[in-house]
């Protein structure tokens, strides 16, 4: 009965370690992918959404002092007439 619990416990260890492996091994591959990935967009110029939501922004901004000088202007405007 104690050699087969040993085997028991040898074979639970031995599934253990191979799917602690296995994980790795995934978590590897996964890393690879991610990295070919970001060099295949960053050859072709792409932008991160963190850039994209920058210059997003700043056009809205552009926008909105475009709209404030404009007011200003028709105003001005509104005066001399």
């Amino acid at each position: 009965m104690q050699s087969q619990n040993r085997i028991l416990d040898d074979m639970s260890q031995l599934f253990t370690n191979a799917l602690g492996v296995a994980q790795g091994a995934k978590d590897e591959a996964e890393t690879a992918l991610k990295g070919m990935l970001d060099r295949w967009l960053a050859d072709r110029d792409f932008v991160t959404r963190e850039e994209f939501d920058a210059v997003r922004a700043m056009a809205q901004k552009a926008r909105e002092e475009n709209e404030a000088l404009k007011a200003r202007l028709d105003a001005l405007e509104a005066d001399k007439g």
